[in-house]
């Protein structure tokens, strides 16, 4: 097979790591983590990472894992971060003969993974840590510092782009402007498993009860042991909510089935928008769109 790499990615709860895997095993593949909860230990219920409910451990059936499970809670990830570890792993597949299969779901990772990224000032530990604090302690004073058209409302962006700003003076929009580096697989056939949402809805709601059996409340308590900005992962504020009081656990699930299935539906948007696929397969994959694949 002359074939590089493969990106697999699709809404969450589409079948995408599950595909991933069975490819692998047939075309002798590394399976390389693109999402941005799932690089977290501890975790693994909360993330639907392919270690749920298993002993986390670097391969699955023979197939090598990488980039799962790394990084305690503790410690902070930049996208710079992220593609430095994803290029040395990309490179050591390579190097053992095998194939590069990148799965997840977060779109910013797939972007820099097949654009790169604009180079970005260096941050002191001072205003990292201050941006943080600004965003935890009043999230919509934080934005108020930033461009009237800074359009994320994820906590970890807005805290990234107000760093920059009180590091430089400048809005992290200019320097999107520059020139982009460091992509690591700008070549790889790109494969989106994007099913129906009333499928995916069926699939979620499915999922997380079996997510809350599995563990997912121990691992809220060691979010907020840690805390971790809980805000993250969907999933971990409805169950850290249920943990303190606030909520009931039918209103936790309820909540997270349907954030879920929001989230869903804004990578679904995103993919439309923002990523070129070569191949689409519109439903849960089964063998015979491997087989298509190969």
């Amino acid at each position: 097979m002359t074939q590089t790499a493969y990106i697999i990615t699709g809404p969450t709860a589409s079948g995408k790591s599950d595909f991933a895997h069975r490819l692998a095993l047939r075309i002798n593949g590394t399976i390389i983590n693109c999402d941005s909860v799932q690089i977290y230990s501890g975790i693994e219920n909360i993330a639907a990472s392919p270690f749920a409910n298993r002993t986390v451990s670097d391969e699955i059936d023979g197939v090598p894992y990488r980039l799962f499970s790394i990084l305690p809670l503790s410690e902070q990830i930049s996208v710079v971060d992220y593609l430095g570890m994803a290029r040395r792993e990309y490179d050591a597949a390579l190097a053992s003969g095998r194939t590069p299969i990148f799965v997840g779901g977060t779109g910013y990772y797939i972007n820099a993974l097949i654009n790169g990224i604009s180079p970005m000032p260096d941050i002191s530990d001072e205003n990292r840590i201050r941006a943080r604090q600004m965003v935890q302690d009043d999230i919509e004073s934080a934005r108020g510092l930033l461009p009237a058209d800074f359009a994320f409302t994820d906590p970890q962006r807005i805290a990234r782009a107000l760093e920059v700003f009180l590091e430089t003076g400048h809005h992290i929009y200019e320097f999107h402007g520059l020139p982009r580096t460091g992509a690591v697989i700008p070549h790889a056939t790109r494969i989106l498993i994007n099913p129906d949402a009333d499928i995916l809805r069926k699939r979620i709601a499915a999922r997380v009860p079996m997510m809350l059996s599995g563990g997912a409340i121990v691992e809220a308590k060691r979010i907020i042991e840690s805390g971790w900005d809980e805000s993250r992962a969907i999933g971990a504020s409805q169950l850290c909510r249920f943990i303190r009081g606030e909520i009931s656990e039918s209103e936790c699930i309820e909540n997270w089935i349907t954030k879920t299935a929001q989230y869903a539906k804004r990578q679904r948007t995103w993919f439309r928008t923002q990523y070129n696929p070569d191949v689409i397969i519109n439903h849960v994959p089964s063998d015979s769109d491997i087989d298509m694949i190969i």
